[in-house]
Formats: C-alpha cells, sequence, structure tokens
C-alpha cells in the first residue's frame, strides 16, 4: 500500500493482503516454536516469510512476528532482538547495522481516525530506518516515519513523527488532538 493511499476493506486487493496475513501468520507460528538452535529450519522458514534467504549477516531472534513479510526490507548486519513486531504491508526498511530491541513494534497500516471511514478502509505508510539507528526496547513506530542515521529512539518510545539524524527521542505521552 503506497504512502497516504486507502485501500477499501471490501476489496480484490484486501482479500489478497487478508491471504497473505493468514499464509505468514502460519509460518510465524512455526518458526516460534523451532528449537532456538534449529538454524536450518528457521532459515527456511524466514525464506517463506520474507520471500527471499533471510541475509547472512541478519541476526533475528524468535518469537518473530510480521503480517505480511514480503515488504520488509533488512539490510546487512541488522540486529533483531525477540519478541519483535512487523506490520510490513506499506514496507518497512532497515539500513545497515540497525539494531532493534526486545518488544519493538513497527506498524505500517492503520485506519481512519473518521468513524464513518474507520471500518471500510486501511491507511499505510512505509517506515525507513537509515544506517546505524538504535530502537530501545519496547518501542514503537508508527506508519510513514523516517529515522535518521546515528538517531537513538529510547525504550518505550512511540515516534509519530520523523527523526533527524543522530538524535535522541524518547517518550509516551497519549496527547488529546480533536474531537468529533
Amino acid at each position: 500500500m503506497p504512502s497516504g493511499r486507502l485501500m477499501r476493506i471490501h476489496s480484490a486487493e484486501f482479500q489478497a493482503m487478508a491471504a497473505r496475513v493468514l499464509r505468514v501468520t502460519e509460518l510465524t507460528s512455526r518458526l516460534n516454536v523451532l528449537p532456538f538452535e534449529d538454524e536450518a529450519g528457521k532459515a527456511e522458514l524466514f525464506a517463506q516469510i520474507l520471500g527471499r534467504p533471510l541475509p547472512a549477516r541478519v541476526t533475528i531472534y524468535p518469537p518473530f512476528y510480521t503480517d505480511h513479510g514480503l515488504n520488509l526490507d533488512l539490510a546487512d548486519r541488522v540486529f533483531i532482538n525477540q519478541n519483535c513486531t512487523f506490520l510490513d504491508y506499506a514496507g518497512i526498511r532497515l539500513a545497515e547495522r540497525v539494531m532493534v530491541g526486545p518488544k519493538v513494534t513497527f506498524i505500517t497500516s492503520g485506519h481512519p481516525v473518521d468513524p464513518e471511514e474507520r471500518r471500510l478502509y486501511l491507511t499505510g505508510a512505509p517506515i525507513d530506518v537509515a544506517e546505524n539507528v538504535w530502537i530501545g526496547a519496547g518501542a514503537t513506530i508508527l506508519p510513514g516515519v523516517s529515522i535518521g542515521r546515528d538517531a537513538v529512539v529510547a525504550a518505550g518510545a512511540v515516534v509519530a513523527d520523523d527523526v533527524p539524524p543522530a538524535t535522541l527521542v524518547t517518550g509516551a505521552k497519549a496527547t488529546p488532538r480533536r474531537q468529533w
């Protein structure tokens, strides 16, 4: 789903995406019960989840969750710790040497805020993480965010806006914006 696009929920595109989600959920369920030392089994399942082999110098510690898999782009020397979730339908790119702490969540899709449209459409925007970024445990990265080179996202942070290069971002504050 390209940036800023709405996908009608009762469409052929949505049906195809939903079928992929069911398939990948089954694959990640199998991945997450393998013995930790079963490198061959993990490699086979990651290849099916991603639609290509996991790059040789990428480390992912299960449990690992994704809803689509095909739009997850992992560069060389990416490290992903346990219990991370990648909702990647609109695309997630992690550049070289990105480190992702445990329980981090990347979300590229959502629903419109308007109550009339909420059950009719999905929204989506890609996430782009530049080189040498460190994302702390339990952080949440929301649709459309870009994180600049050498930035640090503190543990528990909710990132809804772009992060400039070489910047530390912190905090998780829910702020009322408007009523309807």
